[in-house]
């Protein structure tokens, strides 16, 4: 087994987190997709996609390295949101609570000089860098259109757009 216990019951402790920020986006994207806010809705959407798949990426390394899956309870995400920027600052708190998580994660493998785990989780590391960003950047702009929100909303909408065109040539689609 190439992952140790301590390690194993810690990624199946972040397993759980990464399926309850999904929950959190779903709801996140429902805020806004009800309030006609689409841009919004779509990018928290795909947000909830990403903390699955991250769910599933961290899954399948416990696996791979010998270990047991036991994903914990996943405790209810806050359904109501007061405003749009009380959305926004939900998740950017929540992707700052993430990377703590993801750097004890690192901690453990760098004291169990995991070095396998070491290379696994850098990716994590980096990932929680661009999700700070993201969120805090979205906040921003919420923050400086003020009560004019479809000014943010058509921030995201071109940014959105911007990510698909690079993603695209990246994979040299279309």
């Amino acid at each position: 087994m190439l992952i140790s216990k301590t390690l194993e019951k810690a990624i199946n402790e972040q397993v759980g987190r990464e399926f309850g920020a999904a929950m959190q986006y779903v709801n996140i994207a429902s805020y806004f997709t009800a309030g006609n806010m689409l841009m919004f809705g779509k990018l928290f959407f795909a947000q909830a996609d990403e903390e699955i798949a991250h769910a599933m990426k961290l899954v399948r390394y416990v696996l791979d390295a010998g270990g047991k899956i036991a994903v914990p309870a996943i405790a209810a995400a806050p359904p109501d949101f007061k405003s749009a920027e009380d959305a926004v600052a939900s998740a950017l708190k929540w992707e700052e609570e993430v990377t703590t998580l993801i750097n004890n994660l690192m901690g453990i493998a760098v004291a169990e000089k995991d070095y396998i785990a070491q290379e696994f989780l850098g990716w994590f590391v980096n990932e929680q860098l661009e999700e700070v960003s993201k969120m805090s950047t979205i906040l921003s702009v919420i923050k400086r259109a003020g009560d004019n929100l479809l000014l943010a909303e058509q921030y995201v909408s071109q940014t959105l757009a911007d990510l698909e065109k690079v993603e695209s040539g990246a994979h040299g689609s279309k």
